[in-house]
């Protein structure tokens, strides 16, 4: 296909690469009304930015389709992580390589002397990362001053990294005559503040919503118990067995935390943070692109710019902070006309937050419960099955020595021992505490509801006699269970499950009671194990059951239901009968308050 409104080599350039067609955000930029003026653009991740770009500067840096001799650059590209300065620098070669561009990347990692040389060789574009771009920016090694555009790639990125200094003195030392193009997944207010002091008229486009990148993700939410959440991982990592998965985790710690789990289990697993060096990064990277790593682990910030075509699922081990997010992290997968899938892990009392947010991003998931061992173990025979049926041509090395084993073995036992084999090349499945909430409208039968909501406490649910009672802000509306509330309230408080009472859950919280030896060391542990909202990653809080508080609620009238009160224990669960009072009760109090005559009271004191 030619792009007759493209220049020539831009256009060849294209059509070598096997483009038909150019995506919604290259189609903007280099619209008649887009020409020369400053562009402040968002658009989703994986929507051809880095082209778009090289599309939309083509008229400041080509003289009758060429490049002039390169003495000072002429454009500046800026990218958050050395991975997408990279990246860019590879789609800008091929995109200008009948241009004659030279293309210099500055980015920390690199020998900085080399880069120095190669600024001063005389570079047409420059790619970089901040931190690198500002230190040869101070040492004099880069030349800024016949700059003819500047361009901010993952604005939003940047800034929430602490670049904005950096970016600051980069763009001062820029003409003012420049175009600037700022390109953004999203637009809030400080990057709002940003395109407003280094921008002039720009022109705002937003292809959010309208890119065929997303079309190409298929959505998943599995509901779990928050104990369950690790659990659901590796069943879905051997579920889908991808060739290249990437799990998502807020905090390093997390990262951490989770692929120690995974390498424990046998998993070929690499970690991506912030506390990694650059070098450990590389590696990690290599080992994904080389198969010998199949499970990357990373944060938000640590995974942006990575491109890896082999990536078919990406898991959102805890939930994204808001829809953006969400989108950022998917876009991973799904890449040039690839499919991919995006599952989200929804922790039940979390549920109603992550339907928000897809509503709010207009993206249709699937929701479903969490595979199970045997869902793993079915999907393993399907593809044993599968991949032996499979045509195959023989070396004759390989049928003497199965005619070998024949003659040794029966064919049920070879089989049998092949499957083994390859089982034992597998981590094993999880078996989840909780197997997902009951089909909506299914009510249990009456003997099956008191085994759910008394047996698992036979043996240790019994109400202390000494005790402090505590509540957690879920209940049967969040599919509360003994379950799972039992492992969750031992991670918590760092307490054993035969140190947790009775268990007792309402529609909307759930009461249980600790001895009160230990109470004040399971509240601290609470505490500790909890984020500045008093909850935890699933969404659940614990708190000390507040005095006056009743158990079960209180009920309409006529209901016939007693009503206990909460403090240490409720008072209807305390050995013996109630004291009774009112006037006239045998050892009741009610003389205690009886007024006296006016003579028998006592005189008012002096000063009174």
């Amino acid at each position: 296909m030619t792009f007759d409104h493209l220049p020539p080599v831009l256009s060849d350039a294209l059509a070598a690469r096997g483009y038909e067609g150019l995506t919604p955000v290259q189609a903007h930029v280099i619209e008649p009304e887009a020409k020369g003026r400053d562009l402040l653009v968002s658009a989703q991740t994986g929507s051809g930015k880095t082209v778009a770009f090289g599309l939309a500067m083509a008229d400041e840096l080509l003289d009758d389709g060429r490049l002039p001799f390169a003495t000072a650059p002429l454009a500046l590209i800026v990218a958050p992580t050395r991975e997408l300065a990279l990246q860019v620098s590879r789609e800008l070669g091929w995109l200008y390589a009948k241009a004659g561009a030279r293309i210099a990347t500055c980015v920390g990692g690199m020998d900085a002397s080399r880069e120095r040389r190669t600024l001063n060789q005389g570079a047409h574009i420059v790619v970089g990362t901040p931190g690198r771009l500002r230190d040869h920016l101070e040492r004099g090694a880069l030349d800024l001053e016949s700059l003819r555009v500047a361009v901010l790639d993952e604005a939003d990125e940047m800034l929430d990294m602490g670049f904005r200094e950096d970016l600051e003195e980069i763009l001062d030392a820029t003409p003012a005559t420049r175009r600037t193009l700022l390109f953004s997944a999203t637009i809030p207010k400080p990057i709002a503040q940003l395109a407003k002091r280094y921008q002039q008229g720009a022109l705002r486009i937003s292809t959010v919503g309208e890119e065929r990148g997303h079309g190409d993700i298929a959505y998943q939410v599995v509901t779990v118990a928050p104990a369950d959440i690790e659990g659901a991982v590796i069943n879905l990592l051997r579920l889908h067995e991808a060739e290249t998965a990437m799990l998502f985790c807020a905090t390093r710690d997390n990262v951490r935390r989770l692929h120690a789990s995974l390498v424990e289990r046998g998993f070929a697993a690499v970690a991506l943070s912030g506390e990694h060096s650059q070098n450990e990064r590389n590696h990690a990277l290599q080992a994904l692109r080389d198969r010998r790593a199949r499970v990357c682990v990373a944060t938000d910030v640590a995974a942006r710019g990575i491109d890896l075509p082999s990536l078919s699922l990406v898991v959102h081990v805890e939930i994204p902070r808001d829809a953006e997010t969400l989108q950022h992290r998917s876009g991973r997968t799904g890449r040039a006309g690839k499919k991919g899938t995006a599952v989200i892990i929804v922790p039940y009392p979390r549920r109603r937050r992550v339907d928000g947010m897809l509503r709010g991003a207009k993206i249709e998931a699937e929701w479903m419960n969490a595979p199970t061992a045997a869902d793993v173990r079915a999907r393993d025979q399907e593809r044993l099955i599968e991949k032996l049926l499979a045509p195959q041509e023989h070396e004759a090395e390989d049928m003497e020595l199965g005619q070998r084993l024949l003659a040794e073995r029966s064919p049920e036992d070879i089989a049998a021992a092949l499957v083994r084999a390859h089982r034992a090349t597998m981590p094993p499945p999880e078996d989840l505490i909780d197997t997902g909430p009951r089909p909506r409208g299914e009510r249990p039968e009456r003997g099956e509801r008191f085994e759910r909501d008394r047996g698992d406490r036979g043996q240790h649910r019994e109400q202390f006699d000494d005790s402090v009672w505590f509540k957690l802000n879920i209940g049967r509306r969040q599919n509360a269970d003994p379950r799972w509330i039992l492992p969750l309230l031992c991670r918590r408080g760092h307490v054993t499950k035969h140190e947790i009472g009775a268990i007792r859950i309402g529609p909307s919280e759930t009461l249980f009671n600790i001895p009160l030896a230990i109470a004040d060391r399971f509240a601290e542990a609470v505490q500790r194990t909890a984020n500045q909202d008093g909850e935890d990653d699933s969404g659940v809080a614990i708190t000390p059951a507040p005095g006056g508080a009743t158990w079960p609620p209180r009920r309409e009238k006529g209901a016939g239901a007693p009503r206990a009160t909460l403090g240490r224990a409720p008072s209807g669960d305390r050995a013996g009968p109630r004291k009774p009072r009112g006037p006239g009760a045998p050892g009741g109090n009610s003389d205690r308050y009886k007024p006296k005559p006016y003579g028998q009271r006592s005189p008012r004191k002096p000063g009174k």
